[in-house]
């Protein structure tokens, strides 16, 4: 029988991490197709952003194994992957190899009763951007013993945790879900106009005893926000 007392469950978002690294072939070819390739894939994204959220960084000069990133959230893995076929679709993305791929969910933590968390909602199931300069990205899995401890030994750990996030009121997270998706647990997505901010969390970070229960936090990467046309100039051409 269906308690009709009982809410329905808010329906979430799929999120995608996309980044891509652009082949040294792409910028033999004459200036006048460079150019054409470019505007037509960010034609591409900005007439998906009405349909999904869509946020455009680049790696370029940050990191070697990728050039930019394509932060996308939507209620259904089909409209992430029409887009992408779009994408891929485009000259440009014939020259285009994905580097990394991350894909994630949006979900109420179980530890946040207690706590206020800036930019999602009441449920923590919309990304709700603070479209900020600068963004650092990671996965994250967690040992195996984490989840063997008892809930309450773990809820005094990740408010100790939650409680050092918030001294840098400057650092907006977005943590997103991926057990059973992809090989993370978890997506993490800081946003900041500080970076010096975001270091400085994460060096007190490694001294919480919630650090002791990390197995994987890498790679992480350092992007700077644009429009798609402004982030696509910076592959060069």
């Amino acid at each position: 029988m269906t308690n009709e007392a009982t809410p329905a469950a808010a329906p979430r978002q799929y999120i995608k991490f996309t980044f891509f690294k652009v082949r040294p072939e792409w910028r033999l070819l004459p200036e006048g197709e460079r150019r054409e390739s470019r505007e037509t894939f960010a034609d591409v994204l900005e007439q998906s952003a009405e349909t999904v959220f869509t946020r455009t960084y680049s790696t370029v000069g940050m990191r070697g194994d990728c050039d930019f990133l394509v932060w996308q959230a939507a209620m259904s893995l089909e409209a992430i992957q029409e887009v992408t076929t779009r994408l891929l679709s485009t000259k440009l993305g014939a020259y285009l190899g994905t580097a990394h791929s991350y894909l994630a969910m949006t979900k109420r933590s179980v530890y946040i009763d207690n706590h206020s968390h800036e930019g999602q909602d009441g449920r923590r199931t919309r990304i709700r951007p603070a479209d900020r300069r600068y963004f650092f990205v990671y996965p994250f899995v967690k040992t195996r013993e984490w989840y063997q401890l008892p809930f309450e030994q773990r809820q005094e750990i990740m408010d100790s945790h939650i409680k050092l996030g918030t001294k840098y009121s400057r650092v907006k997270l977005n943590t997103t879900y991926s057990f059973g998706i992809d090989d993370q647990e978890f997506v993490v997505a800081f946003e900041t106009d500080h970076p010096e901010d975001f270091l400085d969390l994460v060096m007190e970070l490694r001294e919480t005893k919630s650090s002791l229960f990390t197995l994987r936090d890498t790679p992480i990467f350092t992007c700077i926000a644009g429009d798609a046309a402004a982030v696509l100039d910076t592959l060069g051409g």
